[in-house]
């Protein structure tokens, strides 16, 4: 790939003879201009056709780097001139502490604009989900069918869709950072941290990849040739701040933290956002330790990465990505949420129950939750999270999630639709009062546990089988899902009495 910038920088090599010497056929190709695509698609859709077997790389490593010369020499290579702009620019971006400064107040920028720039249109969707759902209840008599389709459907997927903005900037800013050629070096600054707990950089490429979703993520790790290098990086790849946690993250943020700026221009809804982001890979590295120093001991490898130039993004290939990601988690809001919805709507309105006669109507409807097989099984477990300060109706958030994380929003938002038709769900969580106590349910401290609790808990059902196929065994997910379970845990008691004790 990338013939073009070869040629431009002086290099050059001969491909046919690059092809006797690899004993594969050889394809120039110019990516973002469509060069060689065609005879690409066309030798990988014939391999019948290659005409002698391929020439493999010698398995002793010590041979390796000899091996390469004699392919290089073959084939006439010429190497490019150096890059100018790219190596001043990297004295920076390289740099052991200038490199790491960089890192973070890209970062720390990064999760600034998720929060500034998506709001007016997370807000215009939340206006066109609500308006859904009045003029459903306008159309329709009251009964089931209207409840199903306004607090099931349109409630539940209607919750998720909304981050949907913030979705396709987290994609966009990743993907123009990966273009631009930033992220391969992101990877070189955090692999001199990486090193000293025993993992290479690839494991870093295996876990960035883990941001966005852990499934890519796990199944990257095949790229790193050491099996307990692999197996750690596996273990800890789903405490990486995945996608998925992003609606649940937005929704607690926007409702109980205050849209003002701290330290001059930079808010404190995308520093909170920051810090859960930033402890992520601190704690993977933290366990990856660990499990290198006692159930999986091993030397570490060596590690070559290459650092391309810096580049101009093509704005095709990017819009493509971008909308590739946004439409596979539309996708996922039509299939494994709206399924989801489905199901918690019915566990959440049957069996259906007798309210008392003196209730008024949203105590009606409360009363009837409680009593839903939904509501039993939240009722059942909540003296086991009631430490965190958790009610029945974050613990059926909990349960549900395990589907996917962010069917916590979806949950929240069909538990107190069905309560309370006309508010949203970011007003219904702050003014929810435990008729018991009296109190709020959703104070400080409770959701500071609960943003700690979604930092380190593995739920999804996608990662444990996508865990189980790569390790060829379910005792290492069971492993990975007890010990995440039990720092979750732990530390959201800890967060919520930290926060208990400070405010």
């Amino acid at each position: 790939t990338m013939m073009d910038e070869l040629a431009a920088r002086g290099g050059s090599l001969d491909i046919q003879r690059l092809e006797d010497a690899l004993g594969i056929p050889i394809v120039p190709v110019v990516g973002h201009r469509g060069l060689g695509i065609r005879q690409l698609r066309e030798c990988l859709t014939a391999p019948e056709t290659w005409s002698q077997p391929p020439v493999l790389p010698p398995s002793d490593r010590s041979a390796l780097s000899a091996w390469v010369d004699s392919v290089m020499t073959a084939c006439h290579a010429q190497k490019p001139a150096r890059h100018a702009i790219t190596e001043r620019i990297d004295r920076v971006v390289v740099h052991p502490v200038l490199g790491s400064l960089l890192f973070a107040a890209v970062m720390l920028t990064f999760f600034q604009l998720i929060f500034a720039w998506a709001t007016p249109a997370m807000d215009w969707i939340n206006d066109a989900v609500g308006l859904a759902s009045d003029r459903v209840r306008m159309i329709l008599p009251a009964g089931l069918l209207a409840d199903f389709l306004t607090d099931g459907l349109i409630a539940g997927v209607g919750s998720v869709v909304v981050f949907l903005p913030q979705i396709v900037l987290l994609f966009a800013l990743l993907y123009l950072l990966e273009d631009v050629g930033y992220m391969a070096r992101a990877a070189f600054v955090v692999d001199r941290a990486m090193a000293r707990i025993g993992l290479e950089g690839r494991a870093f490429v295996a876990l960035l990849s883990s941001f966005a979703c852990a499934v890519p993520g796990i199944m990257a790790t095949r790229t790193v040739p050491s099996p307990r290098d692999r197996l750690v990086t596996i273990l800890v790849a789903p405490l990486m701040t995945c996608s998925a946690r992003l609606p649940v993250y937005a929704l607690l943020i926007a409702a109980f933290v205050p849209a003002e700026n701290v330290l001059g221009p930079i808010g404190l809804q995308g520093l909170v956002l920051f810090g859960l982001y930033f402890v992520a890979p601190l704690v993977a590295m933290t366990v990856a330790a660990v499990l290198r120093r006692t159930l999986l001991p091993g030397e570490g490898m060596p590690f070559i990465l290459e650092l391309p130039s810096y580049r101009v993004p093509s704005l095709n290939l990017w819009l493509s990505q971008v909308g590739g990601s946004a439409l596979a988690f539309v996708r996922r809001a039509g299939t494994i949420i709206l399924v989801a919805s489905v199901v918690l709507w019915m566990l959440l309105t049957f069996p259906r129950s007798t309210p008392l006669p003196d209730l008024d109507p949203q105590a009606a409807a409360a009363y009837s939750l409680e009593h839903s097989a939904a509501g039993r099984v939240g009722k059942a477990i909540e003296p086991v999270i009631a430490p965190l300060g958790f009610d029945w109706k974050i613990g059926v958030g909990l349960l549900a999630s395990l589907a996917a994380r962010e069917v916590f929003v979806s949950t929240l938002a069909q538990i107190y639709a069905t309560e309370d038709p006309d508010a949203s769900l970011r007003e219904a969580i702050r003014t929810d009062v435990n008729p018991q106590t009296g109190l709020r349910v959703f104070t400080p401290p409770t959701v500071a546990a609960l943003l700690v609790f979604f930092v380190f808990a593995l739920q999804c059902t996608s990662t444990i089988a996508t865990m189980a196929r790569e390790t060829n065994s379910w005792r290492w997910p069971a492993f990975a899902f007890g010990y995440m379970l039990v720092l979750a845990y732990g530390f959201a008691w800890l967060a919520r009495t930290v926060t208990a004790a400070v405010i």
